[in-house]
Parts: structure tokens; C-alpha cells; sequence
């Protein structure tokens, strides 16, 4: 049923109309729910950035599970300062709960190690030596890379897309 909600043609829609079978499954998604990021780079909530970035995907299970899960620690693991938000190792705290939430719901170790490596590397920058060591793996983290990006505030996304755009050459040498 998951799988199904995440491959829907409005998955925003399907995701909406299913959100109590959701946070029955995964009630840690409560907490992203109206946790507002009050970072420059964000523009919407924890849950809508997370629902756009799902939007904006590619129809893939990996991805847009990856892409559910990705900012799920963020609520766990912010530092407030005078002006913003920070959310320092929020990929490693996704990643840990994320490994918990996947083996609660019945995934395999090698797909929870594969979703929960995305996770952890979702932020971090790929290199030519990621896409020689496993391309395929790369290219889907590269695409959820682009899915998160192009979620952020558009105000302040211009460096995003720039390394994005850099990133996307390694994979075409």
C-alpha cells in the first residue's frame, strides 16, 4: 500500500488522502507535520517541503521513499540560533530512524542499507569517484539531490543548482 501512495500520478494528492494510514505506518512523520525550518533556505515547512519534493520527482519507489524519509530527523535534531535553524547531522539522525522505520514495516537489510545510504548521502556532494564506484546508485541519488533541491526556497537555491548542474556533466562523461 506504501508503494502504491508513492507511485500514484498525484502522489501530493494520494499522499494527502491516505495521511492517517501514513502516520499509522510512520508516526514519526507527525512531527515533520507544521515543523516550520525558519532557515533562509526554506520556504515551506518540513512536510511541504517534503510533499513538494516528492512531487517534483521521478515515479520511482527509491526515490520518493527516499525522499519521504530524508528530513525526518529534522525535528530531532535542530540548534536554534538568534536568526535560524540549523539542522546539523539531520541526514544521520534521518538515516537511523529511517533504518528503524524500514525494518518495522518488513523491507529487506539490503534495500533498508540502499534507502538508508541515500538518505544518510543526500546533502553531501557526489564525486566522480561515487559514479565510478556505483553509478546507477549515484544517478538515483543524484535525482533525489535535484527532487530536494529544486524544493528549497527558489529565493536562495541559485548555488544549489549550480553544483546540481555540475554534478549532472560527471554523469554524462
Amino acid at each position: 500500500m506504501l508503494e502504491d501512495i508513492l507511485l500514484s500520478d498525484n502522489v501530493v494528492e494520494s499522499i494527502n488522502n491516505n495521511l492517517d494510514y501514513l502516520t499509522l505506518l510512520i508516526p514519526e512523520i507527525k512531527y515533520m507535520i507544521g515543523f516550520e525550518h525558519k532557515n533562509k533556505y526554506h520556504n515551506l515547512d518540513v512536510w511541504e517541503h517534503t510533499l513538494k519534493a516528492i512531487s517534483i520527482s521521478n515515479k520511482d519507489i527509491d526515490i520518493r521513499l527516499t525522499l519521504l524519509l530524508h528530513d525526518i530527523g529534522k525535528p530531532h535534531s535542530y540548534q536554534e540560533d538568534s536568526e535560524f535553524r540549523h539542522y546539523k547531522n539531520h541526514n544521520v539522525v534521518s538515516s537511523n530512524m529511517s533504518k528503524i522505520i524500514l525494518k518495522r514495516l518488513g523491507y529487506d537489510n539490503e534495500y533498508i542499507e540502499k534507502i538508508c545510504y541515500l538518505i544518510l548521502m543526500h546533502d553531501i556532494m557526489i564525486t566522480e569517484d561515487d559514479i565510478k564506484n556505483n553509478y546507477e546508485l549515484e544517478y538515483i541519488r543524484y535525482q533525489i539531490q535535484l527532487a530536494d533541491g529544486l524544493a528549497h526556497n527558489q529565493k536562495n537555491i541559485d548555488k544549489r543548482i549550480k553544483v546540481l548542474e555540475k554534478t549532472k556533466k560527471l554523469f554524462k562523461k
